[in-house]
């Protein structure tokens, strides 16, 4: 073995890679390749603590220990501005705990017996889940009730979809793919959200999202303020990574008078910004929930609903604000970006949950004057491959 033989990082998929450009599956820095294709283990490694990986394709870097994995994070995020020719303070990385996340998708099949998990890497395959080291206590604890409450409702050679969201009051279920229809169905369903102290129980059965189970009005709060819940909507993963980021944030922009926080979701950021805030969100549930929590608590917040995508704030309304914040989906915010980069607004903040479309985006704020200052990378999704980021861009007077 020589040094080109040692695995010196890993890829954005997983795979360690070798000094010489080699790509080595289930490979971690420091460990050496051997002429027969085995490893020898290094000191980066780790003991995997759950049974089902490397299958499950929950994780895929259960085999790094806390440091390479904070490494690998942040490693994403400087090869993705590399990759634009970008440079900029990339700050260590903010790695949230095992067993805190507070939102995930399951599927369950009968094949013939009931099995509820995730997939495979790279299968459609369900890992039957007996243990589970990054879901939060409560979401896991309902795997085995489902058990139970599944069969009866499940559709011959059908998957069924279980969503799982921690609200303030309990964990919100939503069951798409199920047969819901008749007196039992709807008994059963009820019984099991109160059994089981559910803050809400929908099924989707292939004519939109029917609530069957909601003693009071789920909600999810930020900054203090409590927002609605729409069944099936959309929370960061963990709450320490929601704080990581909303600290960056309102870092980012100071304390400035009036911010415009685009691609707004519920709220996540809105509440924790100071002076007036204009929030713009596509999607119409949640922008009406977040109009709700604001008018309850009396904020300053004017909530819109808009297609960014289509049609973006252009530099006449950007050029009002003090600053701007914007969390777009994993494709990122092209359109605009491409009004941001022509405008005068002094400090963006922008939050990401894919450095690819992040850097993209990056260059074209760069080539048009403003300045990267710095990164902040976030893993909230322990062990696996997703990592999100909060940035600051300045331009400069």
């Amino acid at each position: 073995m020589t040094d080109n033989d040692r695995i010196v990082r890993v890829a954005t998929k997983g795979d360690g890679v070798t000094a010489d450009g080699r790509h080595v599956a289930g490979a971690a820095p420091g460990d050496l390749l051997r002429a027969d294709g085995t490893l020898e283990h290094g000191p980066a490694r780790q003991a995997p603590p759950c049974r089902h990986f490397p299958a499950c394709g929950g994780c895929q870097l259960q085999h790094l220990d806390d440091a390479a994995y904070a490494d690998f994070v942040r490693d994403r995020v400087v090869g993705g501005l590399a990759a634009q020719g970008l440079e900029a303070d990339v700050r260590p990385a903010i790695v949230s705990a095992p067993r805190t996340r507070r939102r995930a998708t399951l599927h369950a099949e009968k094949t013939p017996k009931l099995t509820i998990g995730f997939s495979e890497s790279g299968s459609h395959r369900l890992i039957d889940l007996a243990e589970c080291f990054i879901l939060d206590p409560r979401l896991f604890a309902l795997v085995a009730p489902l058990r139970r409450l599944l069969p009866p409702l499940m559709r011959p050679k059908r998957r069924v979809e279980i969503g799982m969201s921690l609200t303030d009051q309990g964990v919100d279920v939503l069951l798409r793919g199920i047969e819901a229809d008749g007196l039992a169905a709807a008994e059963a369903l009820s019984a099991f959200g109160e059994a089981h102290g559910l803050a809400r129980l929908s099924v989707d059965a292939g004519w939109g999202l029917e609530t069957r189970y909601e003693p009071i009005g789920a909600t999810v709060s930020f900054a203090g303020v409590a927002v609605p819940f729409p069944a099936g909507g959309f929370l960061q993963a963990t709450p320490e990574g929601e704080a990581a980021l909303v600290t960056a944030v309102r870092a980012a922009i100071g304390d400035v008078s009036i911010v415009a926080d685009l691609f707004a979701g519920l709220g996540t950021f809105t509440f924790a910004l100071p002076g007036r805030v204009y929030a713009a969100e596509g999607a119409r549930d949640a922008v009406m929930a977040l109009k709700s929590g604001a008018a309850s608590a009396q904020r300053q917040v004017f909530a819109e609903h808009r297609d960014l995508f289509r049609r973006p704030l252009m530099p006449s309304e950007l050029d009002r604000f003090s600053a701007i914040v914007l969390d777009p989906p994993r494709a990122g915010a092209r359109e605009q970006a491409e009004q941001l980069a022509g405008s005068a607004v002094p400090v963006i903040a922008y939050v990401s949950c894919n450095p690819s479309s992040f850097a993209r985006d990056a260059k074209l704020l760069c080539e048009k004057g403003y300045r990267l200052d710095w990164v902040q990378p976030v893993g909230q999704f322990r062990w696996s491959t997703h990592v999100e980021l909060a940035a600051r861009f300045s331009r400069p007077a």
